[in-house]
This record gives structure tokens, C-alpha cells and sequence, in this order.
């Protein structure tokens, strides 16, 4: 066993404000995190067990992992991780990247290794039990989707901070909606958190519309240093629109 990295008060308090702004977390839930072994979501684990120690709700926490089986991109380490931290883990692994190449039709791979990735997480969460799922998709993720949303859909959408999936059983929580990427990517490089690179060439080989929106947020935030608050205030209502009672 080996003791979490305690995370920054920023990250916390951030976590914290959408947690209950959102009532993300509620007595006696059973919440599993999707761990990538990204900085995002080992971040969040960290935040999540964190929390679990002050939080005034009692909660329990366990992790799980999608294992496309892409050449390119091995999570398996995080087994020893979830493991030196006491954290219950469930590992699936599924041959997500040859189920693409024969059943994606007029769809990017993302998009079909996303609803993918989901659907097993949903599964390992009704199959042990737990009722909540939690994903760590952060304020740059939320901006990026809106601006893409706008952009090449013609509607205004976004990521939900707290939804109840289509089938009525799973609450899907952000908690890291308040949050900016270069908070978790601060904290992952200071704590040397053991990040696992994803190295898909399917979605990092070319540039995609979502790596643009990021470019021009970027730009945006140079000459506007408060452009990500006013984003934040902009989407508060769509982040909002799906919370359960």
C-alpha cells in the first residue's frame, strides 16, 4: 500500500464547488471513476480519494479501465497502481480498434471508441454494483465541445456536469467541469503521477476539430485572460440541465 498524493487546494476547491453545485455526490453512493491513466483522470482519482476522507457524505470509490487493445496504447500498468493505493479496480479489456474497422460506418473512430469505452463502463458499474460513474473531463474539455457543437452542428450543447443515463439506472458526474486542463497537468507533473501515454494515431495522427478549437482557445486566452471564466458563465446553464433529482 501506498499513501495518495495529496492534491492542491486549487484542484480541490474546484472539484469540490461543482460537486455541490451539481449534487454530484450523495449519501451512500457507490461511485466508479473511468481511469484512462491519463493526468486527467489519475488526478481525479486522487481528488476522489481525497474527498472521501472529509467529504460530510459518506461514499465509496473504485476505479475501472477500457483496454482497446490498440498497439499503441497499454494501460495494463495501472493495475499495479490501483493496487498499491487499495483501490477495488476492474480491468476490461475488449478489442475495441478491430470492432472499429469492421462495424464503424461514416463515423470517426473517436466517436465510436467513446460510445464504446462508455457502454463497458456502464456495464462494469451495473455488473459490481455501483450506481454512479464518474468521468474527468475538465472546464477546456466542456469549452472545446460547446465551440464544436456551435460551429459544425449549429446548436448550443456541451458536456452535462451530472446526467442520468438513458436507461435511468447510472448518474454520470464531471467533477472536474470547473476545472482547467493545465491544473491537472500541473498536478500530474509536480506529484509524478505514473500518466500512461495515449498514443492512438487514429485520433492524435491528424489534426481534428477538436485540437482547433483548442488552438483557437488558446489564442483567445492570450488576449483575454478571462475568457475561460466567461465561457464557464456562458455554459453554466447547459451544464446544469440534466442534473436528476
Amino acid at each position: 500500500m501506498i499513501e495518495p498524493v495529496k492534491p492542491p487546494k486549487s484542484l480541490m476547491s474546484a472539484a469540490g464547488r461543482a460537486i455541490g453545485d451539481f449534487s454530484m455526490i450523495r449519501e451512500g453512493d457507490r461511485v466508479l471513476l473511468g481511469v484512462s491513466g491519463g493526468k486527467d483522470s489519475l488526478s481525479l482519482l486522487h481528488v476522489l480519494i481525497a474527498l472521501q476522507k472529509k467529504a460530510p457524505v459518506r461514499f465509496e470509490l473504485a476505479a475501472a479501465t477500457v483496454d482497446p487493445q490498440s498497439p499503441d496504447f497499454d494501460p495494463s500498468p495501472l493495475k499495479n497502481t490501483m493496487a498499491e493505493l487499495g483501490i477495488p479496480y476492474f480491468y476490461e479489456s475488449q478489442p475495441i480498434v478491430k470492432q472499429a474497422e469492421k462495424s464503424m460506418q461514416g463515423d470517426s473512430f473517436c466517436a465510436f471508441c467513446s460510445r464504446m469505452r462508455r457502454g463497458i463502463l456502464y456495464r462494469a458499474a451495473r455488473e459490481n454494483g455501483y450506481n454512479v460513474l464518474a468521468l474527468a473531463q475538465h472546464l477546456d474539455d466542456a469549452a472545446e465541445t460547446f465551440l464544436m457543437s456551435a460551429f459544425f452542428g449549429g446548436k448550443l450543447r456541451t458536456m452535462q456536469a451530472h446526467y442520468l443515463n438513458d436507461k435511468g439506472d447510472i448518474r454520470v458526474i464531471r467533477p472536474f467541469i470547473y476545472a482547467r486542463e493545465r491544473q491537472t497537468a500541473a498536478f500530474a507533473k509536480s506529484a509524478e503521477l505514473p500518466v500512461i501515454p495515449e498514443n492512438c494515431p487514429a485520433c492524435f495522427g491528424v489534426p481534428t476539430e477538436r485540437m482547433h478549437m483548442k488552438t483557437l482557445l488558446a489564442q483567445l486566452e492570450k488576449d483575454n485572460s478571462k475568457v475561460f471564466s466567461s465561457i464557464l458563465t456562458a455554459l453554466k446553464p447547459l451544464l446544469g440541465a440534466g442534473v436528476p433529482g
